[in-house]
């Protein structure tokens, strides 16, 4: 990577970071519900704090960092409205002809197609795991294990919180909603195997090269 590379990734990272914080902040000016902006924007703020905290000594991909950065402002924009509740949802009910707003599903559709990989860049990265199709399953895995877990913290939530809780867990009288969100994880994590494996391979060798300078691996 070039110094003009990495110059160029630095300014987009500080970007990035800068949308997030701008969109945390709008969002939380006034939200619909206070308590459910807490549960589904606490998440991208930790993703936040370890990436800041991480950034030289654990530095990520680009594409990565964009991920996550898209997957944050879903949570966010979710936070604000409520899942339920989401224009943008209402939008694409209108155009689909669902029977409630589906931007829930969209959610977990990134709940497994960032955590795949991210699981895919500690994977190769670290070199633990052997095999494309290993790797690819692990990491279809490790998503569908951070799916089931929200569904437990959403499950928590709702004996601690009781009715305080139905906007967080956005079920909307679907009694099949866990199984649905779990398997829009299952898709994401596999469509973000097969769409972006090969461009993921080239960023981790670049930003694993031994020539690469120190400031773009610490951006």
């Amino acid at each position: 990577m070039t110094q003009a590379a990495a110059s160029e990734r630095r300014g987009l990272l500080a970007a990035l970071a800068a949308i997030v914080v701008i969109a945390l902040v709008l969002s939380g000016i006034a939200p619909k519900d206070r308590l459910t902006w807490w549960m589904e924007v606490l998440p991208a703020m930790i993703a936040l704090a370890v990436l800041f905290a991480t950034r030289r000594s654990y530095p990520l991909t680009t594409l990565l960092y964009v991920l996550i950065t898209l997957h944050c402002l879903v949570l966010i924009y979710g936070g604000a409205y409520t899942y339920a509740h989401v224009p943008l949802g209402f939008w694409l009910q209108d155009l689909l002809g669902t029977v409630r707003n589906p931007y829930d599903k969209i959610g977990h559709f990134m709940q497994g197609f960032v955590p795949a990989m991210i699981a895919r860049e500690i994977f190769v990265r670290g070199g633990y795991v052997r095999g494309r199709r290993m790797t690819a399953f692990l990491c279809v895995c490790a998503a569908m294990t951070v799916s089931a877990v929200y569904e437990l913290i959403e499950w928590w939530a709702a004996l601690a919180v009781g009715e305080g809780a139905d906007e967080f867990l956005g079920t909307q009288g679907d009694e099949w909603d866990t199984q649905s969100d779990m398997f829009m994880a299952l898709i994401g994590s596999c469509t973000a195997l097969v769409l972006l494996s090969r461009l993921h391979d080239r960023q981790i060798a670049s930003l694993s090269s031994p020539g690469t300078p120190r400031s773009a691996s610490t951006a």
